[in-house]
């Protein structure tokens, strides 16, 4: 079996994609903007971006973002759903950088972990999905570039902060590497 999708792997893509609709469902606030909305699941699916690489990353946003428009909207809307799959994996891409397998955590891994978030959102928000939207369902130019600098914005700032609560909480049940010492 190919190693980027071990059994814990696809047992994450799972997971994640359920929890990404559930956060999507009840952890989403309006901004007052049709259609945009302020989202926790992106914090989570940055998490599980980091803790299980790009192709977990790209598949909860692409499985968790279909299923989530499915459910709750009647049919995906896909230039969004290609987005959310873009920023899990430009974020897994990088989790290589942030080691927080090893309990660390600090200053430097989350200026990195932000610095990479901002890119993957501003490229799938700013860029992506509004041309997308052009291009696939021929949405008003005016319209989606709001939409996408709305949900863009919203998204880089809830995983700034949530996302970062969340390596950060979850960095300190990892033990340091080096820390555990044997008896003698």
């Amino acid at each position: 079996m190919n190693s980027n999708l071990s059994i814990k792997t696809i047992v994450a893509i799972g997971i994640g994609a359920a929890v990404f609709i559930i956060l999507g469902r009840f952890g989403s606030i309006p901004t007052g903007v049709p259609n945009t909305n302020v989202e926790t699941a992106y914090a989570f699916l940055a998490l599980m971006a980091v803790l299980y690489g790009p192709l977990a990353g790209l598949l909860i946003g692409l499985i968790g973002h279909t299923l989530k428009d499915a459910i709750f909207y009647g049919s995906p809307w896909f230039s969004w759903v290609i987005a959310s799959a873009i920023v899990g994996l430009i974020i897994g891409l990088a989790s290589k950088k942030i080691n927080i397998q090893n309990g660390e955590f600090g200053n430097k891994g989350m200026i990195q972990f932000n610095l990479i978030q901002v890119l993957a959102n501003a490229l799938a928000w700013f860029v992506v999905a509004p041309a997308l939207d052009i291009l696939i369902y021929s949405e008003p130019v005016n319209k989606v570039f709001v939409q996408g600098v709305v949900a863009g914005v919203a998204n880089i700032v809830t995983v700034a902060i949530l996302g970062t609560i969340l390596l950060t909480v979850y960095a300190k049940t990892r033990p340091k590497q080096g820390s555990l010492t044997k008896d003698m």
